[in-house]
């Protein structure tokens, strides 16, 4: 069973695309249980929609105790982006920044070592380009993004010797409905397509007995 997080839009319901197509159960969360529904509704297979808010511990631990069984893997592609000059930017804004970006990641890891850390779980974390390099117009949202670089690099190091595996992904520009929430306006005809990334990502995904690929960075042309 494979777990998708962001998975009403954007690389998410593209993933989500790709593995039903092949017959994988999956486990589909997001904060929009309407939009998630839609994504969930249209696809084969045995799907489960588990509308949840990753900022809340109580529900993130309510939403593996739902669980039939354990995840194969776990792919946590949820967040959101905030653009815009350091001084021009609201505070609500970026407190709703870090909550959806770094806070749900450290609470769903959290959860995740605490059950499985014994259980040989992939844990694929999506973050961003902007989590490798500084972009200017982009402070507080690289800042969120350095933040769960960290917090991966960091529990990769307390799972040494476990079966759990973390994945970091770093992809560049994507054509979605992200630009559009985050304030900043872009000619994205010359990015890539969710499906794009997603078929990529997933090629990349193939581990062997002995290795796995630990980072992995997904550039456009």
């Amino acid at each position: 069973m494979i777990l998708i997080t962001g998975a009403s839009s954007g690389l998410g319901a593209a993933l989500a695309q790709l593995y039903s197509a092949e017959g994988n159960p999956l486990v589909l969360t997001a904060r929009n249980e309407q939009r998630l529904s839609s994504v969930a509704d249209n696809l084969p297979g045995q799907v489960q929609a588990a509308p949840v808010d990753l900022t809340v511990p109580e529900k993130v631990a309510e939403l593996f105790d739902s669980l039939a069984q354990v995840p194969e893997t776990v792919i946590h592609c949820a967040g959101s982006g905030y653009f815009g000059p350091i001084e021009e930017q609201e505070p609500s804004e970026i407190n709703k920044l870090i909550e959806n970006n770094v806070t749900s990641s450290v609470f769903l890891l959290r959860e995740l070592v605490a059950r499985y850390r014994e259980h040989k779980v992939n844990v694929v974390v999506v973050m961003s380009t902007a989590a490798q390099l500084a972009k200017a117009g982009e402070s507080t949202y690289c800042a969120a993004k350095w933040a769960v670089r960290g917090l991966v690099e960091s529990v990769r190091l307390e799972l040494k010797g476990s079966p759990m595996k973390l994945i970091a992904v770093y992809p560049g520009g994507m054509a979605t409905d992200f630009w559009k929430t985050s304030g900043k306006a872009l000619d994205t005809s010359s990015f890539m397509t969710a499906k794009e990334a997603a078929k990529m990502l997933k090629q990349a995904l193939v581990g062997t007995e002995h290795g796995f690929v630990s980072d992995i960075t997904i550039n456009r042309n």
